[in-house]
């Protein structure tokens, strides 16, 4: 069987500008952080992104690589607000598509199954169609019930994090839930799964919790902490305290430019030390 172990930046080589990402996670649990601070220092640009959104969505905002965002919501969970997905989209900055959190997951099944398009309830009924006019209704073929058509969100790529994968590309989820990293594998081209820790792949837990194939994955990345400053449970909690002092600093240019020469200048280690240092530092304040 094929070793499919990359590094962040053999990932981030085969993204081009202009291509359609898909992340996975949820808000701030579980999200491929260091695949995407990997793509912040990367040249690729003019993206469209689909997520269920965080501070992914966040970060490509503020380094302007985002083009167009597909999204049910973009939070930080414990805080309402992303603020930098607030400030792109208040100026602007991006195409944005606003869709149902159904309606995403719908899309993404779409894709994964090569159908053009699914029906669905799901957004009817509200502002959904109003603020995507470009969104069709069909007729159900065995009554006369009115749809919505959700096209299907085909995905150049994928990145999604997991706790545990195998070399060959198989991932387990040992959390409270998967999030939908299966349908946003199944429908990309090429997916990639970052994760705590390769192991055996009699390691990789229940079977029914081994929801993403080696089938469905171009590559996968050992990346221990990847999804700071998110959750990734049961490994490790959300960092409440890192994730404040993100976006304290996001309201105010200079902060964020310290913040981002601190923290995200360098590569991935350079990062995981740097936020070593700074809650060491916070811990003899406190002492």
């Amino acid at each position: 069987m094929a070793d499919k172990r990359m590094t962040e930046e053999q990932v981030v080589a085969e993204l081009q500008s202009g291509m359609t990402i898909g992340i996975g996670g949820w808000g701030s649990r579980r999200k491929p952080m260091s695949l995407v601070r990997a793509i912040l220092r990367s040249d690729v640009t003019d993206l469209t992104i689909v997520s269920y959104g965080g501070p992914d969505v966040g970060l490509l905002c503020a380094a302007r690589k985002v083009k167009r965002l597909v999204y049910g919501f973009v939070s930080l969970d414990s805080i309402p607000l992303e603020p930098h997905f607030q400030a792109a989209r208040k100026a602007g900055a991006i195409e944005a598509t606003e869709w149902d959190e159904g309606m995403v997951q719908w899309a993404l099944y779409a894709a994964a199954a090569r159908l053009p398009f699914l029906p669905t309830r799901a957004g009817l009924g509200s502002d959904v169609m109003r603020v995507n006019p470009d969104l069709k209704t069909v007729k159900s073929p065995y009554g006369d019930e009115e749809l919505l058509a959700v096209p299907a969100l085909h995905l150049d790529a994928a990145l999604v994090h997991l706790n545990v994968a195998d070399a060959r590309g198989n991932a387990a989820f040992h959390g409270p839930d998967l999030y939908f990293d299966d349908l946003f594998c199944q429908a990309a081209t090429r997916a990639y799964v970052s994760c705590e820790r390769i192991v055996p792949t009699g390691e990789l837990g229940e079977l029914t919790r081994t929801r993403i194939a080696r089938w469905m994955v171009h590559g996968v990345v050992e990346s221990p902490n990847g999804a700071h400053f998110t959750s990734c449970v049961p490994d490790y909690d959300r960092d409440e305290a890192f994730q404040k002092e993100y976006v304290t600093a996001a309201k105010d240019p200079d902060a964020w430019a310290a913040f981002s020469a601190r923290f995200l200048s360098g590569d991935e280690a350079s990062y995981q030390q740097a936020v070593k240092a700074w809650r060491e530092e916070k811990r003899a304040v406190s002492a």
